[in-house]
């Protein structure tokens, strides 16, 4: 998983062996504690600020957070492979780095350490951020960033509202309700106390860097506010250091296109039924993707399918209404503008349809899970199926209605039986799985 960077971001997805170097290099860097021993104290310095530089540590506060910094510094975030010293750090053109987590250095699970935009936007945007204030190319971009008039609101506010983030490119913030955003300040993980709607105990930092996150990616805040422990199809949110977030690990679903059939089937149909779960929940918020492709999806080990990449998520509250920017030009600020491509316009509130991610995906993902897969007549009536939900032309209903279909028409095909361990054994005795 990799938040939506552009078609780019699709070559890069690659491991990078030296993982661990890269973590032990900035462990070293930082004071061990009196009683370590004298041999394991650092000798050379200009690797620890090599290290800040690569993690973006020397950027913050603006950046998306500390939270996980010491799981890198005590080792305890790091890569299978040792390798020899000269084969240096990773690449920095990367997006996305496989590691392994773990709580008690015995029992290790696999994670992504993952880039919000790339180096090369990273570099953009402080250029920007520094043009903007007319100050040399190598400025103290907090310190701009705090001169602006937008975050000055922020530091007085109480409370995070629909005024504060309007004008920002996030899908997310394009129809904000005062209650999504309460949701955003009372479950932000990259605060001490959580828990309040109102944010007395953000400090200066605090706010900054959550501003950062939200004009820069929403991908990391989606992720702690709607958590998958509550049953919401995203991967765990594990913490960030510096303009890195480190998150669950997943296979993307273009790994998937030459599965066996039956496994091809159960993974469109969790696809619908996420696609379901968004239109329709008890929280009766309506998230939709502004676009679609393969890799914003991605598979536990578990065969369990889920959103890998939420920054094409935009969300409406049902319950509470949105409050939509008005005027072409309102609100626009640097901050509107720290990613490139943040000219595009997004769509107003009241245009986006129930069925924009459904038909998205029977256009583009659907078809190449599906056809000339299975045998006639299932695969005509696939076909048939995958024709009508993917048609735009087509009313809300008859497009919903031909999704319902082709579930019920891959519900037979999928086999129940330990490689789907998400659902097995469950599925013997329930027809629900």
């Amino acid at each position: 998983m990799e938040p939506h960077l552009g078609p780019e971001a699709a070559a890069l997805r690659h491991g990078w062996p030296a993982l661990l170097l890269w973590v032990s290099v900035l462990s070293c860097s930082f004071s061990l504690p009196a009683s370590s021993p004298p041999s394991l104290v650092p000798q050379v310095r200009t690797s620890y600020n090599f290290g800040r530089t690569f993690l973006g540590l020397d950027k913050c506060n603006a950046c998306i957070g500390t939270s996980i910094c010491k799981k890198f510094f005590k080792e305890e975030i790091r890569s299978d492979n040792r390798l020899a010293s000269h084969l240096g750090l990773p690449p920095d053109f990367l997006l996305s780095y496989p590691a392994n987590y773990s709580d008690d250095s015995k029992i290790w699970r696999p994670v992504e350490i993952l880039r919000l935009v790339s180096k090369y936007q990273n570099e953009v945007s402080d250029r920007r951020i520094c043009a903007s204030a007319s100050a040399p190319k190598t400025c103290s971009i907090e310190r701009v960033l705090r001169k602006t008039e937008r975050f000055q609101k922020w530091l007085q506010a109480k409370r995070l509202t629909p005024d504060l983030v309007q004008g920002l490119a996030s899908p997310l913030l394009r129809c904000p309700s005062q209650r999504l955003l309460d949701r955003v300040v009372r479950r932000y993980a990259e605060v001490a106390d959580a828990g309040s709607i109102f944010m007395d105990h953000f400090t200066d930092r605090d706010k900054l860097r959550l501003l950062y996150t939200l004009a820069v990616n929403s991908h990391p805040i989606l992720l702690q506010i709607f958590p998958g422990a509550e049953g919401w199809p995203l991967p765990k949110y594990l913490g960030s250091c510096g303009r890195f977030i480190v998150s669950t690990s997943t296979r993307p679903l273009q790994e998937f296109y030459d599965a066996p059939p039956d496994q091809v089937a159960d993974l469109a149909y969790q696809l619908l039924g996420v696609l379901e779960s968004l239109r329709s929940n008890d929280l009766n918020y309506f998230f939709y993707f502004t676009h679609i492709d393969a890799d914003m999806f991605g598979v536990f080990n578990n065969g369990h399918l889920f959103i890998r990449d939420a920054s094409a998520v935009g969300v409406i509250d049902k319950q509470e209404g949105s409050q939509e920017a008005t005027g072409a030009g309102e609100n626009k600020d640097i901050f509107s503008c720290l990613v490139s491509g943040c000219q595009a316009q997004l769509p107003s509130c009241d245009s986006i349809s129930e069925k924009q991610s459904l038909v998205l995906v029977c256009q583009k993902l659907l078809p190449r899970l599906l056809q000339g897969r299975f045998p006639s007549p299932v695969q005509d009536d696939i076909n048939s199926a995958l024709a009508q939900c993917g048609d735009a032309t087509r009313p809300d209903p008859e497009a919903l209605g031909a999704a319902s279909q082709l579930k019920d028409i891959l519900r037979p095909l999928r086999t129940c039986d330990s490689r789907f361990a998400y659902r097995y054994p469950d599925c013997k005795y329930n027809d629900k799985f």
